[in-house]
């Protein structure tokens, strides 16, 4: 079919609005409208190609289309141009977004909040502030409120509390409003960036707030062992008829977990299905699993991981060992850990966890053959870091690791600090280290895990009372616990960690977990 001229128009707008409509929700019917529309010979306009490269980006794909665009001289239109930025930046290209963004020969606000989301949504927290500011200077244009979203949500992934307030006096200063969206994500952001204080008091002055904002303070709460206040937050928002989702409830199980709140998990737990007819997820389980097991009732925890209507997952299993684990209860971990062998053979955290139980008990022999076993499998243990943030540049520190320039100075003040700190009280928990190597081996085998060389690092540098802030991929471990509680107690210094799980604030001698973590 040949389309008259006269008509041509018409027809290009009837075929970019059926394209637009379902770019979304039908993005593979976009694609074969818009490949009808150049074997029907209608002319593409510069609005068909950013609804078609919208629907590209739902299914990974697009080089080809880009090509065409190319082809008919539509790579240098701003609105061609924004759509390529979120395409690439969608499929994790980076680098090919910003190569468009950077021959663009104009930019507007889309431009750069593509770019600076493209840059965020692939974990490059720290390029799409840079580039953020770099909008600043060029002074032309005025963030809105998706932009801020993107530069929250790179500092919320960087957890560096003084951005955080920067980026929310920035807010208040330009009269942004303080929309549903935003207030969430600025709560969301002073939780993971260690200061629930802050995610209450913005919570607090949100004009209007919605099931995903209640979420994020109750399980901003929660991870940072404010139970009570996350369990009290849940059923003032029953009171106000917000609707719980699935994600509500984990966060306030997730609360229950943390404080050792049983009796009340049971009740959020049973309410699920109760009081609003939702079926409990996986995930609600797993949570379950998780409350039990660290009240050390195990053995309740197995039978409801063998009552669940669905096939327990190696996560679930995974939450029973390390139960089971911190209970002592060996011959119910090597009965999780063999669930999990039939699930996850391979995974390093099972095996650690499990050499961990044998070294409690002083079953060193089981403890050598697990870790030979780990050998021969080609199984590594994934190496502990910390993250500390100093005048705005973020160190990292490796356990057993002396890359960082100061890694001399550091490990002589961190031995000097183990030292003072034994006239304390503080003695090195050895049970965990290989047993046939000499105790002040093992000492020294956990003299240099992450966390305790970020803080000798810190106190050298930092002279004044400032808090100190770390971030640590794996759980922390029991010795380095009670290390950082004495370190906060002798040296009056309050120092938050974060890390796999939860947050701990340590302060005087004490944690905010009470040692149930």
């Amino acid at each position: 079919m040949v389309v008259n001229p006269l008509f041509g128009t018409k027809v290009t707008f009837a075929y970019n609005s059926l394209i637009r409509t379902h770019a979304s929700s039908s993005p593979s019917l976009a694609l074969t409208l818009f490949s009808n529309m150049r074997r029907a010979g209608v002319s593409p306009d510069h609005f068909t190609f950013p609804f078609a490269l919208k629907a590209c980006s739902r299914l990974q794909m697009g080089q080809d289309l880009h090509s065409l665009i190319v082809k008919l001289g539509f790579d240098t239109n701003i609105y061609v141009q924004n759509a390529l930025i979120n395409l690439y930046g969608y499929c994790g290209l980076v680098d090919v977004a910003f190569k468009v963004f950077d021959e663009m020969l104009d930019r507007d606000l889309v431009s750069w909040s593509s770019m600076i989301a493209s840059l965020a949504n692939n974990g490059l927290a720290q390029e799409a502030l840079a580039l953020f500011q770099k909008m600043q200077l060029d002074g032309n244009i005025k963030p809105d409120e998706v932009v801020m979203l993107s530069v929250v949500s790179a500092i919320s992934n960087l957890g560096v509390l003084k951005l955080g307030r920067w980026i929310d006096a920035y807010i208040f200063r330009n009269k942004l409003k303080l929309t549903v969206s935003l207030g969430t994500a600025l709560i969301n952001m002073y939780s993971r960036c260690g200061s629930v204080d802050d995610s209450i008091r913005v919570f607090d002055k949100m004009p209007e707030r919605n099931v995903l904002t209640w979420t994020a303070l109750i399980s901003g709460l929660a991870v940072h062992g404010r139970c009570r206040e996350a369990l009290r937050g849940f059923y003032e928002m029953r009171e106000t008829n917000l609707r719980p989702d699935h994600i509500t409830f984990s966060g306030v199980l997730v609360a229950c977990s943390h404080g050792g709140l049983v009796d009340d998990g049971w009740k959020v737990f049973k309410s699920i299905k109760t009081d609003y007819g939702i079926e409990p997820t996986v995930e609600h389980y797993g949570c379950m699993v998780d409350l039990l097991g660290r009240a050390g009732k195990l053995h309740e925890a197995f039978e409801f991981i063998e009552r669940m209507p669905y096939k327990p997952n190696a996560i679930i299993w995974r939450t029973l060992l390390g139960a089971c684990v911190n209970h002592n209860s060996l011959a119910l971990a090597e009965e999780a850990k063999e669930k999990i062998n039939q699930l996850e053979p391979h995974h390093d955290g099972d095996y650690v966890l499990l050499s961990n139980a044998y070294g409690e008990v002083g079953r060193y022999t089981e403890k050598a053959e697990l870790r030979t076993s780990m050998q021969e499998k080609r199984i590594s243990k994934k190496p502990g870091y910390s993250l500390l943030t100093v005048d705005e540049e973020i160190h990292e520190f490796v356990s057993g690791d002396s890359s960082h320039p100061e890694s001399e100075e550091i490990r002589k003040f961190l031995v000097c600090i183990i030292d003072s700190l034994r006239d304390e009280g503080y003695t090195p928990h050895t049970s965990n280290v290989f047993h046939d190597i000499e105790e002040e081996e093992k000492e020294h085998s956990l003299s240099y895990h992450s966390e305790k060389l970020a803080v000798a690092f810190a106190l050298l540098r930092f002279k004044d009372r400032r808090t100190i802030r770390i971030m640590k991929n794996v759980r922390t471990c029991r010795d380095c616990h009670c290390f950082l509680k004495h370190v906060s107690g002798k040296f009056d210094k309050e120092i938050i960690v974060r890390d796999r799980n939860r947050f701990h604030h340590f302060s005087n001698g004490t944690c905010s977990c009470q040692d149930y973590w």
